[in-house]
């Protein structure tokens, strides 16, 4: 471990403990550095390394702060390192694996939890996903929506914060993009319909089978066109 490590870890230490609880200010880099027995240097390093994973903040004029530290702060950095896997056949297939383990399971516990408002919430961006059939921007923006609004009704930020790092916009943008150009557009919005109606029954079994059934369709077309050696859509963006 390096001395920056060291550093990084003694203030993470600081935090866990306690004796810097979120929204608290640390010390003056010349008081921190001596409460830790370390040179001002390597102080100002290990506070900038925690600032860019955004478990602290620099206020210029100001001090340093320790942020809320939730989950959606702390993990925000995912969906980034996601956009940057996706030129990695091998990193795709596990990013749709992965979304394979945990969304049908979430989309289970959403049906056990999910209150009438969030429910209509969903129905609007299916009826949305119905009315943009062959318009991949909306239809992507809607898709997300949609599962967003699945997964947030689980009240799990943790959870959610995951599932929308390892969807990514972009992602979601180019199987969409080919779903439209091979006319199997109608098939997935069918089990988005499938995935709605068993959580009004509210029944989690159900609601797991029917995400099942979709985020492995969706793993099964990328698997065939990265086995075929099939360009994706890679100059489609959520964007655009």
């Amino acid at each position: 471990m390096s001395l920056t490590d060291k550093a990084i870890t003694q203030i993470r230490e600081l935090i866990r403990s306690g004796a810097l609880p979120p929204g608290s200010k640390l010390p003056p880099e010349q008081e921190l550095a001596a409460q830790l027995g370390l040179s001002r240097n390597l102080a100002r390093e290990a506070v900038k390394s925690l600032a860019v994973a955004r478990i602290l903040e620099v206020r210029r004029g100001d001090g340093t702060y320790v942020t809320s530290l939730q989950p959606s702060l702390l993990l925000e950095g995912l969906g980034g390192a996601v956009e940057l896997l996706q030129g990695d056949s091998t990193a795709l297939q596990d990013l749709m694996e992965t979304r394979r383990l945990l969304e049908p399971v979430a989309t289970a516990l959403a049906a056990t939890r999910i209150s009438d408002e969030q429910l209509a919430e969903v129905e609007r961006h299916l009826e949305a996903m119905r009315e943009a059939r062959d318009d991949v921007k909306r239809l992507n923006a809607h898709d997300a929506a949609f599962h967003r609004a699945v997964i947030s009704a689980t009240g799990n930020e943790t959870l959610l914060t995951l599932l929308e790092g390892i969807s990514g916009r972009t992602l979601r943008a180019r199987i969409w993009r080919g779903l439209v150009d091979a006319q199997a557009s109608e098939r997935t919005l069918a089990e988005h319909e499938a995935i709605f109606r068993a959580l009004s029954a509210r029944n989690a079994s159900l609601s797991q089978a029917a995400a099942l059934l979709h985020v492995s369709n969706t793993e099964l077309w990328l698997r065939e066109h990265v086995r075929s050696g099939e360009a994706l859509p890679w100059g489609m963006t959520a964007e655009q």
